[in-house]
């Protein structure tokens, strides 16, 4: 992998479609693990996700080519950037109702 990587290591994906693909990752990985936050978090969580999301394609010899790739790759990213989270902030048991 020789040629330059685009924002946050990702090639031939421009600062937009990062955002876009990174807040639609975000969104759907919040989902996914029952883990809402508003469209700011969602984009900084998608953008993180695809950066570790592509390294971890990269350390298994996966190549991540085409925007559905990076979108699962960002995604996988997310859900495992969001489950790290709950584990490190558990949420408070919710007292059942009467």
């Amino acid at each position: 992998m020789n040629e330059p990587l685009g924002v946050l290591g990702t090639p031939h994906v421009g600062f937009f479609a990062l955002i876009i693909i990174g807040g639609f990752a975000g969104w759907i990985a919040g989902m996914i693990m029952d883990n809402r936050h508003g469209i700011f978090t969602n984009i900084l969580v998608g953008i993180a996700g695809s950066w570790i999301g592509s390294r971890l394609a990269e350390i298994g010899n996966v190549a991540v080519y085409g925007s559905v790739d990076h979108f699962l790759a960002a995604l996988v990213g997310s859900c495992i950037i969001l489950f790290i989270w709950q584990r490190i902030h558990p949420r408070p048991p919710v007292a059942p109702g009467p």
